[in-house]
């Protein structure tokens, strides 16, 4: 049962998450999922796995001008339609509300990114966690290139192990903090306390994180992915590859290079005008280096 001692609200869609608006039929084939739809673990998991691996995290709107709408149709337009990825935000709202669709009870939560960072930051990602037969799951396929590849058990100490990637879910007392294993050490990836939200509190750091003239991603290109055998981050004409025992490779792209990655690599889908504005982007940012 879901226990209000870890969670200081019972799960259910309020009409804000617009869980029912999502079609689920267009989402699978997106995220080319063909598992079960029942609700038990495997289902989430592979649901996880599928949508991880199929959309990618990106903040290219600020680039192409468009306006970032958490609205589940619009998300819906751009990601499953459109074929391009999202920011978190965009990315597991969509996860959420297929979730709960499929009968998964889910409470979304808000983290402060640390990204080993001691700094505080606002409070910017969307954190889900999931009940399943019992038991609760943090399911965050959105983060990017740090992104927890396959759910997290929601308890002190848990950890996560794929291929050679390991992350690990620790309580710090009132924070739940996820860290994954680097190189050197444990990295502080995000923390978060247990608080309930509503809609309009995402709708709020949309705006802060995305809208506001001040934001670091307007006007930047910023893609990420991981995979089991790397983790990718692209900004602007920069591609830097991180392999699991640490080893780093940067490239600098020519914008040509930088259309492809997205469209290649980072499984982004751009049409000939996104591509050259994206294009148009980079060359500038050459220019200016």
């Amino acid at each position: 049962m879901w226990d209000s001692s870890v969670l200081p609200a019972a799960p259910g869609s309020e009409p804000g998450w617009e869980a029912d608006r999502i079609d689920l039929e267009a989402y699978f084939a997106r995220i080319g999922y063909h598992g079960g739809r029942e609700v038990g673990f495997e289902t989430l998991r592979g649901l996880h796995r599928a949508h991880n691996r199929a959309i990618t995290w990106e903040i290219l709107d600020g680039v192409l001008d468009n306006r970032l709408d958490l609205t589940v149709d619009h998300i819906q337009r751009k990601i499953v339609a459109a074929g391009r990825g999202g920011c978190c935000l965009e990315s597991n709202i969509l996860f959420a509300a297929a979730l709960e669709q499929l009968g998964f009870p889910v409470v979304r939560h808000i983290a402060r990114v640390r990204r080993g960072n001691p700094k505080i930051r606002t409070r910017s990602h969307v954190v889900p966690i999931v009940e399943v037969e019992g038991e609760l799951w943090m399911a965050d396929p959105g983060f990017g290139d740090e992104s927890p590849l396959e759910p997290i058990r929601f308890q002190d100490g848990a950890q996560l192990t794929v291929g050679d990637w390991v992350w690990r879910l620790d309580l710090d007392g009132t924070e739940w903090v996820l860290r994954s294993m680097h190189a050197d050490g444990w990295f502080d990836v995000y923390a978060w306390v247990m608080e309930h939200h509503h809609p309009i509190d995402f709708h709020m750091i949309n705006h802060f994180s995305y809208v506001d003239p001040d934001s670091v991603f307007l006007n930047r290109i910023v893609v990420q992915r991981g995979d089991d055998q790397a983790r990718y981050v692209l900004r602007d004409d920069t591609l830097v590859t991180t392999a699991p025992d640490g080893t780093v490779k940067t490239e600098r792209l020519s914008p040509a290079e930088v259309v492809e990655s997205i469209r290649g690599l980072f499984n982004i889908r751009l049409s000939d005008a996104e591509g050259a504005v994206v294009s148009e982007h980079c060359a500038a940012v050459m220019a200016r280096a």
